[in-house]
């Protein structure tokens, strides 16, 4: 059991965590690390919390181990991958000709963004392109190798990105992918140890400008960048178009992977890694993308049911990500046809109805002094934006607790030892009559309310309870505006 207490958020004067960014003017961030990084984060992201994340490309063909089929067949020839092409293609199969069979003649982008709203979602990120180099929209710079020429023959990203946007709820932004694994262009500049950027010039500036002045995407999801600086990659000069310039300059938030050194360091939000939930508080705005099958972000006719995570165990992912002040984006495969599997949609579509009752201990919300309960492990916190403000009667605190107490029915809150006196009604999310609670050695006991009303009123997966306090509490809080930096 872990205990987490956090010092004073300390705010520069140039970044506020949680402004929007208004009145952005061509000229006003310089191509430095120092100067980008001063850019407010968008508000509307901190608020959103909950996104989507899209692996679909011509992988989804083969289906078989994960999105890097293409490098695991014949760059690193791994055995696996070699044997299954063995046994299932006919001699001189290359990976190009699985584009064909990318039919997609099921997809409907309506219906996607109609379950990525279900479940709650405020964002949806495609994979505009992959490592394999083959893109979702009719790119100019990729001919012969794009989601138009070949497969679906259709504007893939342009459709989903108009049917995110129609829901009135999702912001829609992309994935992109700064290398390809066997673009000769990309190949050669790594041939002249990236003193050259014949690839950058000619491909990746072109692509991603394409790409921001025709969907005008929100998020701009970077991959790819481990193998070159962030200098191969004009990453600092493209930040400073992209803040000052383009058509979403003061709304569009972006990643930390744009070459070796910027991972966890540069970019609105920070990555760190795949499925990166550090589980403390962190200093900076940051995000978990994390996969439902926990062995791949692709589609895989492979996979088996223990593969997948659990509704409880997506939710619990969600509740300890925001408890430390994270974004969570959950992943989803589609298959080549175009359709998002049963198990997908049933975890998505739970969550979905469990937002809708606990949603205000995330949606809006920020990290409280404490994260984690001092006493109860399974405890997660969250406060509501704006109720720490002085000037308010009451603070809301969000307790969410992730383990049912079915011993004794009532669950220990040692973060609310020093605030007893302050408590001024504590609440279950879903149940509309306050719940008993009392003072103990080491903080509270709050009784949840009879189990046969909880099932009644379908309360699972986690059970958030609000507390109300008056407006004593310590001056060691956090305050509305504070920047994480």
């Amino acid at each position: 059991m872990r205990s987490v207490r956090t010092s004073v958020w300390l705010c520069s004067a140039v970044v506020v965590f949680g402004v929007l960014c208004l009145g952005c003017t061509a000229g006003k961030y310089e191509p430095t690390w120092e100067s980008l990084d001063s850019r407010p984060l968008p508000n509307w992201y901190d608020d959103a919390k909950v996104g989507i994340f899209i692996h679909w490309g011509v992988y989804a063909v083969p289906s078989y181990g994960s999105e890097w089929f293409w490098i695991n067949w014949q760059g690193s020839r791994t055995e696996e991958y070699v044997q299954f092409m063995a046994n299932n293609y006919k001699p001189g199969f290359t990976y190009q000709d699985f584009a064909s069979d990318f039919t997609a003649e099921l997809f409907n982008a309506t219906e996607w963004a109609e379950l990525f709203a279900r479940s709650g979602a405020r964002y949806v990120v495609l994979t505009s392109k992959h490592h394999e180099g083959y893109t979702l929209w009719p790119s100019k710079h990729t001919f012969g190798w794009n989601a138009m020429d070949v497969g679906p023959h259709r504007d893939v990203l342009g459709e989903l990105a108009n049917a995110v946007r129609a829901t009135g709820q999702l912001t829609f932004g992309v994935y992109y992918s700064l290398f390809e694994w066997f673009n000769r262009l990309y190949l050669n500049d790594k041939l002249h140890v990236f003193m050259q950027r014949e690839y950058v010039d000619g491909k990746v500036w072109p692509e991603l400008q394409e790409l921001i002045n025709t969907y005008r995407p929100e998020v701009l999801w970077s991959d790819g960048d481990w193998e070159a600086p962030d200098g191969y990659w004009k990453a600092k000069e493209f930040f400073a178009w992209l803040y000052n310039e383009s058509p979403v300059r003061d709304t569009i938030v972006t990643n930390d992977r744009w070459g070796m050194g910027t991972l966890c360091l540069h970019g609105d939000f920070h990555t760190c890694s795949d499925r990166y939930n550090p589980g403390v508080l962190q200093k900076h705005k940051w995000e978990n993308a994390m996969t439902i099958d926990r062995k791949s972000w692709g589609h895989r006719v492979n996979a088996r049911l223990e593969d997948f995570m659990t509704t409880d165990e997506l939710i619990g992912e969600l509740v300890t990500t925001v408890s430390c002040g994270g974004n969570i984006l959950i992943n989803v495969g589609p298959t080549k046809a175009g359709t998002i599997e049963a198990i997908f949609a049933e975890r998505l579509v739970e969550m979905g109805r469990w937002l809708e009752v606990n949603g205000p201990g995330i949606y809006k919300s920020q990290p409280w002094e404490y994260q984690n309960d001092t006493l109860t492990g399974s405890v997660w916190y969250t406060t509501t934006k704006g109720s720490s403000n002085r000037r308010s009667n009451f603070r809301t605190i969000f307790a969410t607790v992730l383990d049912y107490p079915y011993k004794t029915n009532s669950v220990r809150l040692g973060a609310f030892s020093n605030q007893v006196t302050n408590i001024a009604q504590i609440t279950m999310l879903g149940y509309n009559t306050a719940l008993k609670w009392k003072p103990t050695e080491d903080g509270i006991m709050v009784e949840f309310p009879p189990k046969n009303e909880i099932d009644r009123l379908e309360l699972k997966h986690a059970w958030t309870l609000k507390i109300t306090l008056t407006a004593q509490w310590p001056l060691n809080v956090l305050t509305e505006g504070v920047n994480l930096v």
